[in-house]
């Protein structure tokens, strides 16, 4: 079976969805005139005899007896490696079983999705609602380490089946941030990943009603619920909506333009495809123009397919209101090989409505607006007891928690001070626990889920309010 990443996930899931790509031609691929299908019979290449000729030599003269389907598989490594392209990928049979092993509706991990960006394993987005995101792991966080083993040097699969595992076991990442002078250590305990796509709810500001539909990420159901809560909104007379797609890493191809064709004006481009031949091809809308404006909410997290939609609706006069977006503008086929190993090769680039390549640039919004500095923070170390004269990364992030909680630190550099001391007992007063001007484990969890309370907060989420002032003005 062909498995289509059509617009996200060479960014790989460390738990994975299932991709089903369509539209593109005899089972599901567009392969450019002159070029051979996968499946095909492809003709003898005299250029192969060097490569057989040096298989030989290995097998033959080595000191060590050699695995020969680690030969080939290294061949075809290095081969893809030679694309320089971080969404171009191999993975030998165990490595294609295990990922489809997590192609199921139901699955286990840690919930984030990653690419390779300048050789390290880099996080694109967590899942909303997973583990990643319960721990604090942000958007272009590095993976040095899992468990104590580097992930330099490996292939993005191998770096994925790491990082996956059962419910309940632990995952302790060292992570490079950032801004930041020294890695982070950050356990996630892998859990149950939620598989909901669609979020619906209603914003009552000044006498009008506003919709909002948070996307996580365009997987196959993904627009036809998108479609059902949309319905249900418009039959409560909203007068506006807020397309939420910040977090979103993407997804399928269809279902996006399915999304698309939900939104976007009569005969309005959604996108175009360009191949490696050149050619075109434009995906037109088929449906009228809603009666009542849209704001695009998008982030650093926001990617391929979010990113096609909100460069879809901002060319069409809507607005986009967050920061700039991930920059993911390349389209990858999967295909799996005679021996059940799979390939997975960038095969064309996807244009937004005007023409435009935003790879490794991102939709600029149309109202850039940063989130409060205390969203970045991340969650407090495990058994580690913070005190007055330590210095280090983890009471750098204790600083910002108490910022955000009201709890002026003084200084943010890292150092525990006398008034970061202060600002601890002040905490632990108001939350009857005794003051010690200490971090241990139960203070640490306590400051974490009222962190979490104001970050759910939808009065603190300055995008959403700014998206709906947006709106506020528009419907006056």
């Amino acid at each position: 079976m062909l498995l289509l990443v059509v617009v996200s996930t060479s960014i790989v899931t460390l738990a994975a969805a299932k991709f089903f790509g369509q539209g593109f031609g005899q089972n599901g691929t567009r392969v450019p005139e002159g070029q051979a299908a996968s499946g095909q019979a492809v003709p003898q290449n005299p250029d192969f005899a060097k490569v057989y000729e040096a298989y030989q030599l290995i097998e033959n003269t080595a000191l060590e007896k050699q695995d020969k389907a680690k030969l080939i598989d290294g061949a075809i490594e290095g081969m893809v490696k030679t694309l320089d392209d971080p969404f171009s990928d191999y993975m030998n049979q165990k490595e294609t079983k295990d990922f489809n092993s997590s192609l199921q509706s139901t699955f286990e991990g840690i919930g984030a999705e990653v690419t390779l960006k300048n050789d390290r394993v880099t996080i694109v987005s967590p899942i909303k609602g997973s583990p990643a995101e319960k721990a604090g792991l942000r958007p272009e966080d590095q993976i040095l380490k899992v468990n104590g083993k580097s992930l330099q040097g490996m292939s993005l699969s191998d770096a994925v089946m790491h990082i996956r595992g059962p419910k309940g076991t632990k995952a302790e990442l060292e992570i490079m941030r950032p801004g930041l002078s020294e890695p982070l250590r950050i356990v996630v305990i892998r859990d149950d990943i939620p598989i909901e796509t669609v979020y619906s709810e209603t914003i009552q500001r000044d006498g009008k009603t506003f919709g909002k539909l948070e996307i996580t990420q365009f997987s196959q159901d993904t627009a036809k619920h998108f479609a059902n809560e949309l319905q249900k909104l418009e039959e409560k007379g909203i007068d506006g909506l807020i397309v939420d797609v910040r977090g979103n890493p993407g997804g399928l191809l269809d279902s996006v333009v399915e999304i698309g064709n939900l939104l976007v004006p009569d005969k309005g481009i959604i996108l175009q495809i360009q191949y490696s031949d050149g050619k075109k091809e434009v995906f037109r809308s088929e449906k009228g123009k809603a009666a009542y404006p849209i704001v695009v909410l998008t982030d650093k997290g926001s990617a391929s397919a979010s990113e096609i939609l909100a460069a879809a609706l901002q060319s069409s006069g809507y607005k986009v209101v967050g920061t700039n977006t991930f920059g993911k503008g390349t389209v990858q086929n999967t295909m799996p090989l005679e021996d059940d190993s799979q390939l997975k090769i960038t095969v064309a680039k996807w244009l937004t409505p005007d023409g435009t390549w935003i790879h490794k640039k991102g939709v600029i919004p149309d109202v850039k607006i940063e989130q409060p500095d205390y969203f970045k923070a991340v969650l407090l170390p495990d058994g580690v007891e913070l005190k007055r004269d330590m210095t280090s990364s983890d009471v750098k992030n204790l600083q910002l928690i108490l910022k955000g909680l009201g709890q002026a630190p003084g200084r943010m550099d890292g150092y525990f001070d006398a008034r970061t001391e202060a600002a601890v007992k002040i905490f632990q007063n108001l939350h009857q626990l005794p003051m010690t001007g200490k971090v241990d484990k139960k203070t640490a969890g306590l400051m974490q889920e009222e962190l979490i309370k104001r970050i759910r907060d939808p009065k603190n989420d300055l995008q959403l309010q700014a998206a709906i002032e947006v709106l506020s003005q528009q419907t006056n």
